[in-house]
């Protein structure tokens, strides 16, 4: 028999190792180098590992510490988690891993630093800044993380239960065996359209009424508890108030007493509104919109109502200057010379539109006697 058949050559590179079996059980660990085993009834096995930052099979790793727990020990290091526990591994300083609750895993350690941190996520939620810079990001089932605007609340809930206000800023929670919810809320003032549907007023006529309305949150707390959706029960109110508003009042109401419509709404949805950590700063009548037909009868009715006005208007001021020249023409019948001076007015506004005047004093009179003529204020008295 020759020596190569009795023997087994095995080479192990510098981060390897090999495990030796012989019928199934582990007889030696070896180490860096070319090995030469006696194996002349083939009764050895060999396996051949990279031990540099390198998992081993938990299950296999049980087999093992069962039969040599004094080797276990030696090559491995093995991580189990509890109920509520997190263990974060680092292979060489660098955290490489996370463990969930219930996990068993095994590493090599031979050539490999391995340390273990756990943490106990039962009594606290929260992910220390640590902990979040040491941890895989794309863990969306054991970590949840959430960014609060300096315009927002956000209202922490775990197991449905409201716990703290968050302040500004970034915050993650473990999600292991608890649910876990951040609701945002936005402080900001934001303004809200009402569309208004068909609706009847005293006297029958059917309309719409858009109205505008400007709301914030000023107690997080309480919206939460109140309702799911702010923006959609403050639009249902609306509509329940506007609605209530238009029955009571006839269409010449609703037109003309659009102050005292918003004064109504604002007070109707305030007082519904009390305790609800919402707060109504504005609301009012935007638009109000009616029938074709309807629309064109208020357009003539409006017209008419203009043109009675101005007509109005017009006999008013025909009266002031009839009134005017009454007064004119008094004064001018007891004053002859106030007449005499109208009567210059008037042939001074008629001279500026002629553009020649012959005059004339008479056969064998001079211009002496056609000045005097026209200077005469009065007719020359008679002898």
């Amino acid at each position: 028999m020759s020596w190569q058949i009795v023997t087994k050559a095995v080479t192990v590179a510098d981060g390897e190792r090999a495990l030796v079996w012989r019928d199934g059980q582990l007889a030696r660990v070896l180490g860096p180098g070319r090995h030469m085993l006696l194996d002349p009834l083939h009764r050895l096995k060999v396996q051949v590992y990279d031990v540099v930052r390198t998992e081993y099979t938990a299950e296999r790793y049980a087999v093992l510490k069962a039969a040599r727990p004094d080797l276990a020990a030696e090559l491995f290091a093995a991580v189990e988690t509890g109920a509520n526990e997190i263990a974060i591994v680092s292979l060489d300083g660098r955290p490489t891993h996370l463990l969930t609750p219930w996990q068993t895993r095994v590493f090599w350690k031979v050539a490999t630093s391995v340390e273990v941190e756990r943490i106990d996520v039962a009594d606290d939620v929260r992910v220390s800044a640590r902990h979040l810079a040491m941890i895989e990001r794309n863990r969306p089932s054991i970590v949840t993380e959430v960014v609060v605007e300096n315009h927002e609340a956000g209202l922490l809930h775990v197991e449905g239960r409201l716990t703290e206000r968050l302040a500004p800023g970034r915050h993650a929670f473990w999600v292991v065996g608890r649910k876990i919810e951040v609701k945002r809320l936005d402080l900001r003032p934001s303004a809200l359209e009402i569309t208004a549907q068909e609706m009847l007023t005293k006297d029958r006529i059917a309309l719409r009424v858009t109205l505008t309305a400007f709301r914030r949150i000023v107690d997080p707390e309480r919206v939460v508890a109140t309702t799911p959706d702010v923006d959609a029960w403050l639009y249902r109110l609306v509509q329940f108030a506007i609605r209530e508003a238009v029955a009571s009042r006839t269409l010449d109401e609703v037109l003309a007493a659009k102050a005292a419509l918003d004064a109504e709404l604002r007070d109707y949805v305030r007082a519904r509104l009390d305790g609800a950590g919402i707060e109504v700063t504005e609301l009012g009548v935007k638009d109000v919109i009616l029938p074709g037909e309807i629309r064109d009868l208020v357009n003539k009715v409006v017209e008419a109502e203009r043109t009675a006005k101005a007509n109005l208007i017009r006999r008013q001021e025909e009266t002031a200057a009839t009134r005017s020249l009454l007064n004119t023409a008094k004064l001018m019948e007891d004053n002859p010379l106030l007449l005499r001076l109208k009567e210059l007015e008037s042939l001074e506004r008629l001279v500026e539109k002629v553009g020649r005047i012959d005059l004339h004093a008479g056969e064998g009179a001079g211009l002496d006697a056609l000045l005097t003529g026209l200077m005469r204020m009065k007719p020359a008295e008679t002898v």
